[in-house]
C-alpha cells in the first residue's frame, strides 16, 4: 500500500510543479522520478542506473520517430501543404456539410501537425465557410477541434502516441490501424453533439483584416502534400502485417525489404525527405538552423526530453519492485485497460497536456503490464490506445489548445466549457468504450 501512496504523492508534486509553479514538465518529471527513488528506499547506484537506462532506452527507440514526425508536420504547415489537404477535403464533402467537413479536415490535419497549429491554420477556412453557409459558427468550430483532438491522442505519428508506443514497446503499425478506426468511430457521437447541442450556442465569426499563413511561395499539389503522410503510414502498416506469425507475404527478399523500409524510423525518415519536396524552392535557408528545419528541432526537442524523463520515471518504478507489490491486488485482462485510461484522464484534466499525460501514464504502466495481464502484443496496443483515450479529456482552462480555440473563435470561457470541454469528455468515454469492446472481441 505504501508504494501507491508514494506514487500518488510524487504525481501530486509533479502536477503542482507544472501547474502552480509553471516548472517545465521535463524538469518536473525528472526530479519527481529521483524523488520517488529516494522515498522508495532504492540504493543510490540503482537510482543512477534507472536514470541512464530509462532515458537512453526510451529515446533510443522513439527519439528519432518524434523528431521525424515533427519535421513532416512543420514542412506541411509552412509550405501550405496541410492547407491544400484541408481545402480539398472540404470540397469533397461540400459546403452543405461544412460541420462534417471541418471534423474530417481536423481529423486528417492533426495526424502530422500539432493540434494548436492545425486549428490556427484551419480556423480561417472554418470561419469563412460557416459565415457563407449561414451555419452555427460554434458548432463548426467544435467539430474542427474534436476532429483535431481525436487523432492528436490516438494516431501516430503525433508525438504523444508515438512516445507511449515506444515506452510500452507496442506495435506501431497496429496502433495506427486500430487508432484510426477507434478515433473515427469515437467522433460519430461528437458529430451529433455538435449538430444538436453546440449549434444552440450563439457565436458570430469576427474577421481580421489579414489572415495568411505567412508563406509567399506556391503551395504544393494535393498528391505531393499527401505523400509525406500516406507513404510512411502505409509502409509501417505493411511491415506490421509482414511480421504476423502467419507470414502473409512469405519469407523472401520482398518481406525483408518491407520490414526494413516499413521500420518506423526508416518510414518516417522517408516521409521527412518527401516533406523536403513541399516548398516551391528548397534552398539552404529552409534546412538551416534558423529555417523550417531548425524550427522543427525547436518544436521537437521539448517533447523528446519530456518523453526521456517519462522513461526515467518508468524505469525507476520498475526497478523499485512495484510489479511484485501490485500483483494479485488488481484484476487482470480487459478490465485492466481502465487503469491507464483513468490515470491519463486524471493527468490530462489536472495539468492540461495530452503528451505529458500519455508519457507519464505509459511510464507508470511499464512495470505493471505483466501483473495486469497486458503484456501480450495485442494488449500492449490496446494499452497505448486506452492511455490515448484518457489523454483526450478533459480539455479546459489549463490546456493551451482550449485557449487557442476560445480566443481565436471569440468564445467566452463558459461557452468553451459547454462545447469543447464537454465534447472532449464525450470523445474520451466513447473511444474507451470502443477500445474495451475491440479488446474483448480480439483477445
Amino acid at each position: 500500500m505504501l508504494v501507491f501512496v508514494l506514487i500518488l504523492l510524487v504525481l501530486a508534486i509533479i502536477v503542482v510543479a507544472i501547474i502552480k509553479f509553471e516548472i517545465h514538465p521535463f524538469l518536473a518529471l525528472f526530479s519527481g522520478a529521483i524523488l520517488y527513488g529516494l522515498l522508495a528506499g532504492m540504493p543510490t547506484a540503482l537510482i543512477i542506473s534507472s536514470i541512464t537506462e530509462g532515458f537512453g532506452g526510451v529515446l533510443g527507440r522513439i527519439g528519432l520517430l518524434i523528431l521525424f514526425g515533427v519535421i513532416i508536420g512543420t514542412f506541411l504547415e509552412k509550405s501550405g501543404g496541410a492547407f491544400v489537404i484541408a481545402k480539398k477535403v472540404l470540397s469533397w464533402v461540400g459546403q452543405k456539410s461544412v460541420m462534417l467537413g471541418m471534423m474530417i479536415t481536423g481529423y486528417i490535419s492533426s495526424i502530422p501537425v500539432f493540434g494548436d497549429s492545425a486549428f490556427i491554420m484551419l480556423n480561417p477556412i472554418n470561419k469563412s465557410l460557416s459565415f457563407k453557409g449561414k451555419l452555427p459558427y460554434a458548432a463548426t468550430t467544435v467539430a474542427l477541434t474534436l476532429g483535431i483532438t481525436a487523432t492528436h491522442s490516438l494516431v501516430p505519428p503525433t508525438p504523444g502516441p508515438i512516445a507511449a508506443a515506444g515506452i510500452l514497446e507496442a506495435d506501431l503499425g497496429r496502433i495506427i490501424l486500430f487508432g484510426t478506426i477507434i478515433s473515427a468511430l469515437g467522433l460519430i457521437p461528437c458529430y451529433y453533439f455538435c449538430k444538436y447541442w453546440v449549434s444552440n450556442i450563439h457565436l458570430e465569426p469576427v474577421f481580421a483584416k489579414v489572415d495568411k499563413l505567412g508563406y509567399a511561395g506556391k503551395s504544393p499539389s494535393l498528391g505531393k502534400s499527401f505523400m509525406p503522410i500516406i507513404i510512411p503510414l502505409v509502409l509501417i502498416i505493411l511491415s506490421s502485417i509482414a511480421a504476423y506469425p502467419t507470414k502473409p507475404f512469405g519469407d523472401n527478399q520482398f518481406t525483408s525489404l518491407i520490414s526494413f523500409i516499413g521500420n518506423p524510423i526508416i518510414a518516417l525518415l522517408l516521409g521527412a525527405f518527401l516533406a523536403f519536396s513541399l516548398p516551391e524552392k528548397l534552398d539552404r535557408k529552409i534546412l538551416s538552423s534558423s529555417g523550417w528545419f531548425g524550427e522543427a528541432l525547436l518544436i521537437g526537442a521539448p517533447v523528446i526530453l519530456i518523453t526521456g524523463a517519462g522513461g526515467i520515471f518508468g524505469k525507476m518504478l520498475q526497478n523499485s519492485g512495484i510489479a511484485d507489490q501490485i500483483s494479485g491486488l488488481m484484476s487482470s485482462g480487459h478490465w485492466s485497460l481502465f487503469l491507464p485510461f483513468a490515470m491519463a484522464f486524471a493527468l490530462k484534466s489536472a495539468q492540461g497536456s495530452s503528451t505529458v499525460a500519455l508519457v507519464t501514464t505509459a511510464s507508470i504502466m511499464v512495470p505493471l503490464m505483466p501483473a495486469l495481464g497486458l503484456d501480450t502484443e495485442v494488449m500492449r496496443v490496446f494499452t497505448v490506445l486506452a492511455t490515448g483515450a484518457g489523454a483526450i479529456a478533459v480539455s479546459h482552462a489549463n490546456d493551451s489548445f482550449f485557449w487557442a480555440m476560445t480566443q481565436l473563435s471569440g468564445m467566452n470561457i463558459k461557452q468553451g466549457y459547454q462545447s469543447h470541454s464537454l465534447g472532449t469528455f464525450i470523445l474520451s468515454i466513447t473511444s474507451m468504450a470502443i477500445i474495451f469492446l475491440m479488446a474483448s472481441i480480439l483477445t
